[in-house]
C-alpha cells in the first residue's frame, strides 16, 4: 500500500514537468515491487495474487514481468511518459538474464513490444489462476507505451552495472588464486534443482579428468534461475540450486561450491544462499535430515539453517542477479 501511494506521488509529480526540466531515474532489481499502480478495474489485492501465483508457477522473470507491465499504470514506458516533455536520464543495474533493458524492473522507462494477448498467453501457458477482473482487463488493452511513441524521444536509458561485472571480477580473483576459471554464462535460466543437476554432472567430470598438480578448476555462472513450488517449505533459487547439487555430488571429495543472489535475498528469505562441501551430506545426516525429502517439499533453506551453511550477508543494497561458483580441486 505504501508502494502505491508512493508511485501516486511520483505520478502527479512528473505531470507538472515542462519541457525544460530533467529527470534523472534510478531503477534496479525491485522496482518492479516498489512501483505499485495497478491499471483501472484491477485491485492491488488481486494484482498481488497474480504476482504470488506466477511466483509459484516456475514462469521466468521475463515472463512474470510481461504479465506485471500489462497490469500496470507505470511500467512498461508509462514513467517516462508521463514525464513528457521533459528530458528523462534512467541509469540502470541489471538484474535480469540477458540485460534488456525492458525487463529491469519491469521496465517503467522503456518501450513495449508485447501486447495483452501476450500476457495472457503466458498466464494460461503456466496455468496461473486469475481473477476475471484480470481477464477483463487485459481483453480490454493496456496503457503501456510502444518504442516509437514521442513521449519517449527525450529519453536515454543507461545500463552502468550488470551480472557480467561480477563474475568478471570472481574470475580475476580466482585466476590470481591459480585457479583455471570457465564461465557458463551471465544468463542462465531453468528450474534450479534442473541446472544443478547440469553443473554437477560437468564439475564430476572435470574432477574424474584432474590430476595431481593440476590447477583447481572454477566454474561461474549467473543469470536467474526459478523454483516450482511443489512443496511448504522455505527456499529460494540459489539454496535449492545449492541442495540439488549437494545430492548429485554425493559427497564427493574435493568439489565445494557456493550460489547467492547478490542482492543479500534469496526467494523471500533475509539469507544470501548457502555452501555446499563434501561434508553436506554427511552433516545432515548426523543432524537427523532427508536432503531429498527436503528438496521434494522446497525446503533448502531450512536445511542449510540446520547445518549452518548458509550465507547471510544483509541486504547488499545491489543487485546483480544470482552467483554461482564451483571450486573443483584435484
Amino acid at each position: 500500500r505504501a508502494g502505491q501511494i508512493a508511485t501516486a506521488r511520483m505520478l502527479d509529480l512528473l505531470s507538472t514537468l515542462g519541457e525544460g526540466d530533467f529527470v534523472l531515474a534510478l531503477i534496479s532489481g525491485g522496482a518492479s515491487a516498489l512501483l505499485v499502480a495497478p491499471c483501472d478495474g484491477v485491485s492491488l489485492a488481486e494484482k498481488q495474487a497474480v504476482n504470488t501465483a506466477l511466483l509459484a508457477s516456475g514462469a521466468p522473470i521475463d515472463k512474470m514481468n510481461t504479465v506485471r507491465k500489462h497490469l500496470s499504470r507505470v511500467k512498461g514506458g508509462q514513467l517516462a511518459a508521463a514525464a513528457y516533455p521533459a528530458r528523462m536520464l534512467a541509469l540502470m543495474i541489471s538484474d535480469v538474464p540477458g540485460d534488456d533493458p525492458a525487463f529491469i524492473g519491469s521496465g517503467p522507462t522503456v518501450g513495449e513490444l508485447t501486447t495483452p494477448t501476450d500476457a495472457m498467453a503466458i498466464l494460461n501457458h503456466w496455468q496461473v489462476p486469475v481473477p476475471p477482473s484480470v481477464h477483463q482487463a487485459l481483453a480490454r488493452g493496456s496503457t503501456v507505451i510502444p518504442p516509437s511513441d514521442r513521449r519517449l524521444s527525450r529519453l536515454t536509458n543507461h545500463i552502468f552495472a550488470a551480472p557480467l561485472q561480477s563474475l568478471t571480477a570472481a574470475a580475476d580473483m580466482a585466476r590470481a588464486a591459480g585457479c583455471d576459471v570457465r564461465m557458463l554464462g551471465d544468463a542462465l535460466e531453468g528450474e534450479a534443482r534442473a541446472v544443478a543437476v547440469q553443473q554437477a554432472t560437468q564439475a564430476l567430470r572435470i574432477k574424474s579428468a584432474l590430476k595431481t598438480g593440476d590447477a583447481p578448476v572454477v566454474l561461474l555462472s549467473g543469470g536467474e534461475l526459478t523454483v516450482t513450488r511443489r512443496g511448504d517449505g522455505i527456499g529460494g533459487p540459489n539454496a535449492e540450486f545449492c541442495l540439488a547439487l549437494a545430492i548429485a555430488l554425493n559427497g564427493t571429495g574435493g568439489i565445494h561450491a557456493l550460489a547467492c543472489d547478490t542482492d543479500g535475498v534469496d526467494g523471500a528469505a533475509e539469507v544470501a544462499g548457502a555452501v555446499v562441501t563434501p561434508a553436506t551430506l554427511n552433516v545432515a545426516s548426523n543432524a537427523k535430515l532427508d536432503a531429498k525429502d527436503c528438496l521434494a517439499r522446497n525446503d533448502a533453506h531450512s536445511f542449510f539453517k540446520a547445518i549452518k551453511a548458509q550465507v547471510i550477508t544483509g541486504p547488499t543494497l545491489t543487485n546483480v542477479n544470482d552467483f554461482r561458483a564451483i571450486l573443483i580441486q584435484p
